[in-house]
């Protein structure tokens, strides 16, 4: 019997499609992601190292840099903390306005950021909602505290969108055998729930992280953009680039990409490994 093969020849030797296939994907790829990204470091090394160390050493340039991881990082604790238990709530139970709370819990991705900071104003601000209510001489935007209140706004959905699909998927007969075998509800979330959820809680810190130290259109708005006071890695790189200090800006710029660089290598490899029983 005569079996016609012509029908398999994409799936086996030369296939012609691959080569091409990878060329459109990084002639694609050049001129929007990888030539852009190569930009900042070919011009932050063209005069060599020494411009490049010498624009990160300076005084509010290490200060934009601490306050971003500062507050970025405790938005990230916040958002994780919240994240693992809205996602364990409406994983776990069934009640009446369930979808309108994971429709309000992801709304923060689609509004943008600079509507975020300005929401913020209108209620935290000297005349807010809620901002005219603090007493005299209190004041939460234009600090710090700000910028970690627009840096959890605008990732409230991240740690949450990573967490609850693993809820979902995951099998509750280890909770139920727990449960018969005389474990408390905290014993079998924290001994069986919640190892199951080390993959999930790192990427979404990780994608938390990354987000907020980012974050340029809502912090611009609630932090006062004060060198040295207020100022954020991504609005440094706005100020130097406005009063014409390119060299300054770029090398942030590219401290930025490969913090952002290192974190995602993190969640891609770490990930898998954290997941394996």
């Amino acid at each position: 019997m005569k079996v016609n093969l012509t029908g398999f020849r994409h799936t086996r030797g030369f296939d012609v499609v691959k080569p091409l296939s990878v060329g459109v994907l990084v002639a694609v790829m050049l001129p929007l992601i990888l030539l852009p990204l190569a930009s900042i470091f070919i011009f932050g090394t063209s005069n060599g190292l020494g411009p490049f160390l010498s624009a990160l050493q300076a005084p509010e340039a290490i200060f934009a840099l601490k306050l971003s991881i500062v507050t970025s990082f405790w938005a990230t604790v916040f958002n994780v903390i919240f994240g693992l238990f809205a996602a364990y709530v409406l994983s776990k139970y069934d009640f009446w306005g369930r979808n309108a709370i994971i429709v309000i819990i992801s709304l923060p991705t689609a509004i943008p950021t600079a509507v975020a900071g300005f929401a913020l104003l209108l209620l935290w601000g000297p005349y807010g909602t809620l901002g005219r209510l603090l007493t005299p001489g209190t004041q939460i935007m234009f600090t710090a505290y700000a910028i970690i209140l627009a840096n959890i706004f605008v990732t409230f959905p991240l740690a949450f969108g990573v967490i609850k699909p693993v809820f979902d998927t995951m099998s509750h007969s280890l909770e139920e055998a727990s449960a018969t075998m005389g474990a408390t509800r905290w014993q079998t979330f924290w001994h069986v729930t919640l190892p199951g959820l080390r993959g999930a809680l790192l990427g979404g810190a990780l994608l938390t992280f990354a987000r907020a130290v980012g974050e340029f259109g809502s912090t611009i708005l609630v932090s006062g953009n004060l060198a040295s006071r207020t100022q954020t890695a991504p609005l440094y790189i706005f100020a130097k680039f406005n009063e014409g200090q390119v060299e300054a800006a770029n090398a942030i710029a590219i401290v930025l990409a490969l913090l952002s660089f290192a974190i995602f290598s993190i969640l891609f490899f770490a990930r898998d490994w954290l997941e394996t029983d």
